[in-house]
């Protein structure tokens, strides 16, 4: 317990899977979770062998292991708000949902499909599972335009947010669309605009997205105002972007570090 007149520091939990080259999972997120004030934890569902061209090899961990994870992070230092990223199998997802069902906290669920550079981050056979399980425990779910598309159908960002809802999330924010990212919440419909950047970075750009929002979130913003923020953020990290780093996209820069040298 913290002392008298201690106020705990906002804390975020990725669920999530690593990638080696620091640009997206894990590492994007513990790094948005820091930029936005937030002690940072992570549960880790999977490694992956991947740098700025592409991924080469993906290891899941043992589903026990993942439990352990976050059981240790829950039962001691405690989780204000958390976020899922990658979380590549139906098994894992069962996993993850397993626990969250009776670790119930606001959810950001980010449904990692593939990669960037082409490579499948979600087998085929576990998106009903990842739709079924997880969105009913989500407070929203985050998709690009391609997942959005590959859950609901082609269509308008705005109708597809909408589909997102019906499939069983409390909220949905379809992000990267032509003028901004699309939300909707049940109720209200919003267009959040947010300036895009013709920069050869944006490696992580959804993970520093959805972190954002799961930080803000453990600090006790209202959706609407954290997702507003979350989308300036992530255009932000991509007009910052680390350009000069690996041969393929570059991964974004949610610290500016450029600026330090």
């Amino acid at each position: 317990m913290p002392a008298k007149g201690v106020t705990l520091v906002p804390r975020a939990l990725t669920i999530a899977s690593s990638d080696s080259g620091g640009g997206a999972g894990i590492q994007a997120d513990l790094k948005a979770f820091a930029a936005a004030g937030c002690h940072g934890m992570s549960a880790i569902v999977a490694l992956t062998a991947q740098n700025t061209t592409g991924v080469a090899a993906i290891h899941p961990l043992p589903p026990d292991f993942v439990t352990a994870q976050l059981s240790a992070v829950f039962d001691d230092i405690g989780v204000d708000a958390a976020k899922t990223g990658m979380l590549l199998s139906a098994q894992l997802i069962e996993t993850v949902a397993d626990f969250l069902e009776e670790h119930r906290v606001p959810l950001v669920v980010d449904p990692v499909m593939v990669a960037s550079s082409g490579a499948r981050l979600l087998e085929e056979e576990a998106v009903e599972t990842l739709v079924g399980r997880l969105f009913p425990l989500a407070t929203v779910v985050t998709p690009n335009a391609d997942e959005a598309t590959a859950l609901v159908g082609a269509g308008d960002p705005a109708a597809q947010a909408r589909r997102l809802v019906e499939l069983g999330a409390a909220a949905a924010i379809v992000t990267g669309g032509g003028s901004g990212d699309s939300l909707f919440d049940g109720e209200t419909e919003l267009e959040i605009p947010m300036r895009r950047h013709d920069v050869a970075a944006t490696h992580g750009s959804g993970c520093t997205h959805s972190a954002t929002l799961a930080a803000l979130l453990a600090r006790g913003e209202d959706l609407v105002s954290a997702a507003v923020v979350a989308a300036a953020t992530a255009s932000d990290a991509v007009a910052h972007g680390l350009t000069e780093l690996g041969a393929g996209e570059g991964p974004v820069d949610v610290f500016h570090l450029r600026g330090t040298r």
